[in-house]
């Protein structure tokens, strides 16, 4: 390895430190300077067409063992043709951004979050959930809904250049891309918030992959992925707000 390479890897390592918090004074973070907090959830347009999600007891549905879960957890990549039930999609999506509580300006969910920030937003590449019409849509954790996006010609296609080729993230019945709005633990956290907000990212996978167990299903984390592509499929403006995770899932 050549001293530049070293060098580069050096740098780029102390993004997975802590020692950039020693630095900062939190003194000066929007949150202790009295600015309100950005929106729990993106706004939307009331126009946009949504979609109720069933609530039900899913301790009753999906009573899966937890370490049957743990144990047979593993990424997947192939699917079958079998379409996931909106009720299915449902447990999904309160799995792994679902709100249990609000309090004050915090969002409690089924997954942690540095300081109960929750900097991202759920995208769903949808291909095949029974009821659902194929599209773009975003989920909506205060109300439990989906809200469709658009609709977009050739996504399978396009899901799959966006992740460099990988075909499995167009094959299987819909693919969950999340973003990052990075404003929402930098109003807490200043220059400390990025690994914090990956660390999230992380969280968020996990409980998929467990769910998945649970309704039959399988998934398989995708991190690499043409960002301006991807960001530009989504319409994200790339700066404010862009993909960060991707995760397609299929019934196996």
């Amino acid at each position: 390895m050549n001293d530049d390479n070293k060098e580069l890897l050096n740098k780029h390592r102390y993004f997975l430190k802590d020692s950039i918090r020693k630095t900062i004074n939190f003194a000066y973070t929007d949150q202790n300077q009295g600015i309100r907090p950005p929106p729990i959830e993106k706004p939307y347009s009331p126009d946009k067409p949504r979609i109720e999600l069933p609530k039900i007891d899913w301790s009753q549905m999906y009573n899966i063992n937890l370490v049957n879960a743990i144990g047979n957890r593993e990424s997947r990549r192939m699917y079958s043709p079998e379409p996931l039930s909106l009720e299915e999609l449902s447990f999904l999506l309160w799995a792994t951004q679902g709100v249990r509580f609000i309090s004050g300006v915090n969002a409690f969910r089924t997954v942690p979050s540095a300081g109960c920030r929750h900097a991202l937003e759920t995208y769903l590449a949808i291909f095949n959930v029974e009821d659902v019409t194929q599209g773009i849509y975003r989920y909506l954790p205060l109300s439990h809904e989906l809200i469709f996006e658009f609709e977009e010609e050739g996504l399978k296609e396009k899901v799959i250049k966006a992740t460099m080729g990988q075909t499995f993230a167009g094959r299987g019945a819909l693919t969950f891309i999340w973003s990052a709005i990075p404003y929402r633990m930098e109003w807490r956290y200043g220059l400390a918030s990025y690994k914090e907000i990956a660390l999230d990212a992380g969280h968020v996978g996990q409980n998929l992959y467990l769910a998945c167990e649970a309704i039959g299903a399988g998934t398989c984390a995708i991190a690499a992925y043409d960002q301006e592509y991807l960001d530009n499929l989504l319409r994200l403006d790339g700066e404010d707000e862009f993909a960060i995770y991707i995760a397609p899932v299929g019934k196996i």
